[in-house]
């Protein structure tokens, strides 16, 4: 029990810190160097860690941390006050709608999909992550984080995915300005090729962003003629669940 008690302290010191060295790890728990090492590739062996992409020596939560907290979710306030409003706003555009949390600053993680009726549309498996600053859903929640948080993620540098992707620190703070003054966030083939969205944060009542409630469509559907009403129905979804969340 003594192991497993560790591995759980370093899983959670890793989701605290990450990204995360050996080194860091060892001061942090007073353990050798060896112990941590050894733990931390038995994590990933498992799925539950994973090393950083940029740096190797770095370790961060693994995709199996992020499948398991959607699942912890579905019993959760936040599911329970979004589900009927998303079936409402996919009856009312018939597009893909999804539910997704900040992992912190890491990424974005699809908690709830509610599926359209078209032959070709969408499709994000719960648990999928994005980056915040190429979806719809992570802008969103941006827009409403502090200002030292957004000058964070900027400073991890931003990622290009394709040609539209905001890039550049200047082009992503003034859309973040600009969703703050419309309500909604878009994303037209800035992270997936072909893939369209809309996405509004859902606050909690210290206004912290606290989740993203998106319409999500193949390009071929996206109408910007539609943008306006679309935005219109994503927000109210979003503020909808806001206020149950609220009221629970």
């Amino acid at each position: 029990m003594k192991s497993v008690t560790r591995s759980l302290r370093i899983l959670e010191a890793v989701a605290q810190h990450q990204p995360v060295t050996v080194g860091e790890l060892t001061k942090l728990f007073g353990i050798p160097k060896s112990t941590v090492q050894r733990t931390l590739v038995t994590l990933a062996e498992a799925g539950w860690l994973r090393a950083n992409r940029r740096d190797t020596t770095r370790w961060e939560i693994g995709a199996r941390v992020l499948a398991v907290r959607p699942a912890a979710l579905q019993g959760s306030s936040l599911f329970a006050a979004a589900r009927e409003p998303m079936i409402r706003l996919r009856d009312a555009v018939n597009e893909t709608i999804h539910l997704s949390v900040p992992d912190a600053l890491q990424c974005m993680v699809v908690v709830d999909r509610v599926d359209c009726d078209h032959a070709v549309r969408t499709f994000h498996s719960i648990g999928d992550t994005s980056p915040l600053h190429a979806t719809a859903v992570g802008r969103a929640i941006l827009s409403h984080l502090p200002k030292q948080d957004v000058e964070e993620l900027i400073a991890q540098g931003l990622e290009r995915f394709s040609d539209t992707t905001p890039a550049d620190p200047d082009e992503l703070r003034a859309e973040l300005d600009r969703i703050r003054a419309d309500g909604y966030a878009i994303n037209t083939n800035q992270y997936r090729p072909g893939v369209c969205a809309l996405a509004a944060p859902v606050l909690e009542e210290s206004g912290t962003p606290l989740a993203a409630v998106a319409i999500s469509m193949p390009d071929s559907r996206y109408d910007a003629d539609r943008v306006p009403e679309w935005g219109r129905l994503v927000a109210g979804t979003a503020a909808e669940i806001t206020g149950r969340l609220a009221g629970a």
